[in-house]
Parts: C-alpha cells; structure tokens; sequence
C-alpha cells in the first residue's frame, strides 16, 4: 500500500491558470494538470492507494469555500481521498473556525506561513496550533523554504522548535522534511523530536547522506511519504523510497504503515 500524505489539487474553473502561474512563479513543471481527476490518474498510473489533499488558505474570506470543497472531495472519494481544512492565521475567530473545521469530519489543517506571510512562531499561529492540538487535529504546514516565494523563509526549523517546546503538540507534521532546503538545521533543531517529517519534494534536492543523517537521529517511524502532486511526480518518490538502503519493513512503513498509524487507519 502507498499513501501519499502531502498532496494539492484546485476546482476545475481555477486549475488551468492556477498552475501556469505557480510554474512560473517556481520554475518547475507540474506533474498533473491540478484537478482532482488529474490528481486520481496519477494515483492509478503510479500505485497509489490514497493521497491527503492540503488546502491553502491564501486570505481569511477563502474560509467557507474552502472547508465545503474539500468536505465534498472526502464524500465523493471516502477511502481514497483525505481532504485536510484550511485556515488562514488572520481570520476573525479562530477557534470557531477550528470547531467547524473539527465538526466537518477533517483530520487535519494545513498551514502555509510562506503564502500567508506570517511567522511560524507569531502568536497568531501559536493560538491555532494549540487550540488545534486541543481538538485532537493533524496540523500540517509548509516548513522550510519555498522555491517560488522570496525571503524570508517563515517557517525555519529553528523557529518551528520554538513552537513544539512551547505547544507540545502530538499531531504536528511538518513538510518538506522539515524545513526545505534547510536539512542541516532540521537536523539540529527537529530530528529526534516528537514531531512527524514528510518527504513532498526532496527527491531531486536532499542528498541520500542528508537523509540517512536526519532519519537515523528521528527514527523510521514518524517519516511520512508525501510528493507535493502536482509539484513532484509520485512514481519518481516511490522509487526514490524503494531505492534506499533501509529494510523492505522500514520502506513500507515510510510508505503506508505510518500515514496509517497517524490517521487511525490500521
């Protein structure tokens, strides 16, 4: 089994110039035209038994749409498709936000600190995170730099170990294996923590000694495979994963057996 732990997708009438402007903006070429089908063939054509789809709130108003997107992603496809809430750290009440969010059935809540131009370590994000934390939520941001986004990076480990000491929370997940392009500080400031580490969008930009150096000071068992669909090819990350030279129960656990673990799925 294979479970795709950081994916994205957008509605059919904003995909098309969603994407041609993100690949502009990053210079990257999208694996997947970003629609929901687009993201389910390349399950099929790759072997990917469910993916979780993290929303970005990029304003506060983006809330209802949002929530009701995803919510009717998760009904269309239970068992395939994991659609996590969006929240934006401005809103207006948000632990009201988070109790909707709680009461729609969502796992989790994905954060973007680059998109949302807020400092992981802000006491706007501080709040939602523990509140979230309250309410027994996977929270799941984007850690690390971002490619198509200049300085500064809002969610660098160092800052991003300020909040697990301060918070402690159970379900945090940070993407990109801790903070994109900063593995030398996720290894100093995350790895043996209690938090999780997904994989979306290192296999072309981690060397395998980094990786080898943060997963044996972290451990197997919080590591979560993830692609960043559209932004990394899902076939290219699981034979990335299958090609280390870790035991064949350690790669299916970074596969599957974890995401399953987190998600209450086993």
């Amino acid at each position: 089994m294979v479970i795709d732990f950081h994916t994205h997708i957008f509605p059919e009438k904003i995909a098309a110039k969603t994407i041609e402007q993100l690949e502009k903006r990053a210079d990257v070429k999208a694996a997947t035209d970003g629609t929901l089908q687009g993201l389910l063939a390349s399950m099929e054509r790759c072997g990917v038994d469910l993916s979780v789809i993290l929303p970005v709130a990029t304003k506060p108003s983006q809330f209802d749409s949002i929530q009701n997107f995803a919510k009717s992603v998760n009904e269309q496809y239970p068992g395939r498709l994991i659609s996590f809430g969006g929240i934006h750290p401005d809103c207006a009440d948000y632990k009201k936000e988070l109790d909707t969010i709680h009461d729609m059935g969502f796992q989790g809540i994905k954060l973007h600190p680059d998109y949302q131009g807020v400092m992981i370590d802000d006491v706007r994000y501080m709040r939602i995170i523990e509140y979230a934390s309250e309410l027994g939520l996977i929270i799941l941001p984007h850690a690390g730099t971002d490619i198509g986004l200049p300085e500064p990076v809002h969610c660098p480990p160092e800052k991003m170990r300020k909040v697990l000491d301060a918070i402690k929370p159970e379900k945090m997940v940070l993407a990109h294996f801790g903070g994109w392009g900063l593995w030398e500080d996720v290894y100093e400031y995350l790895a043996g923590e209690n938090v999780w580490l997904d994989t979306a969008f290192i296999y072309d930009y981690i060397t395998e000694e980094q990786f080898y150096k943060i997963l044996e000071k972290h451990g197997p068992d919080r590591i979560l495979f993830a692609t960043d669909s559209p932004w990394s090819d899902m076939a290219t990350g699981i034979d990335w994963i299958n090609k280390l030279s870790l035991p064949q129960q350690i790669k299916e656990d970074i596969l599957s057996g974890n995401a399953k673990r987190l998600l209450g799925l086993e």
